[in-house]
């Protein structure tokens, strides 16, 4: 059972209830808190499951339909539309990719399924924007390709492995930009390297802008170190950068990313 991990942390016993009126006792497979999952596991027969539909070709303007508990009603399901996807520097989570719909979502409906028109999962309903602590028509679900990933991690090893490089990275700005002869903002500035990390060890250099990572180009330091993250561990990546106003190619072997 996928769930938020919010909506379990500091529980010590956790139960689920099912809409045919079953309930379990239910013990934690694994989270993962920079993404706020959560993998639980309970032992009955004949349990509902949902097929995981594709996330890559959601359009802004797709039906979508949240379905949750909110404020302990019961099950209900609100509908509305996909408002924008790739959704991130919200500050919720350390690795941010949301869908964001206006579809109701209130307290009670995290860790609830975030489904299309054909009933497949395209969401963990997870968050909302609300000055009045109701649903204000912005809400965010964690995207299926992300919760598949981590599922997958969490169940075959009991937890998430993200790659790394050892940097410190940053936007760039129109200033930062110009001062480094760009044309534009589309990049990322390494602003600090990690001593013998897999960084340091392929030859990147404080200074270095990487505007390409594996044939992708960076828009901004967040995706990219999402990039990063998502690669896991053991990756071999070219790079594309420039320094000092030349083109540099290097290919970086991602390490573990050191727990917080």
């Amino acid at each position: 059972v996928l769930t938020n991990n919010h909506v379990i942390a500091g529980a010590d016993i956790v139960k689920i209830l099912l809409q045919d009126g079953r309930s379990s006792r239910a013990t934690v497979v694994g989270v993962d808190k920079d993404t706020d999952l959560a993998v639980l596991r309970m032992e009955l027969d004949d349990l509902p499951s949902i097929s995981i539909g594709s996330t890559s070709n959601l359009r802004v303007g797709d039906v979508a339909l949240a379905i949750g508990n909110p404020y302990g009603v019961g099950q209900t399901v609100t509908l509305g539309i996909i408002s924008a996807t790739g959704r991130s520097q919200l500050g919720i989570n350390r690795y941010e990719d949301f869908i964001q719909t206006d579809a109701a979502i209130n307290p009670g409906n995290s860790g609830g399924a975030l489904i299309n028109a054909y009933g497949e999962l395209i969401g963990i309903n997870t968050a909302i924007y609300s000055r009045s602590g109701g649903s204000q028509g912005i809400g965010f679900a964690i995207p299926a390709h992300v919760v598949s990933n981590v599922l997958k991690q969490i169940i075959e090893q009991g937890h998430v492995e993200r790659g790394w490089l050892g940097i410190e990275a940053q936007d760039l700005t129109p200033e930062l930009a110009e001062s480094f002869g760009l044309d534009d903002i589309h990049g990322m500035l390494v602003a600090g390297v990690l001593r013998d990390g897999p960084a340091d060890r392929a030859g990147i250099l404080p200074g270095d802008v990487l505007i390409s990572i594996d044939g992708k180009a960076v828009q901004n330091a967040r995706s990219a170190m999402s990039q990063i993250a998502q690669s896991g561990p053991g990756t071999r990546l070219a790079l594309v950068g420039i320094r000092d106003g030349k083109a540099f190619r290097a290919t970086v072997v991602t390490g573990h990313r050191p727990e917080r």
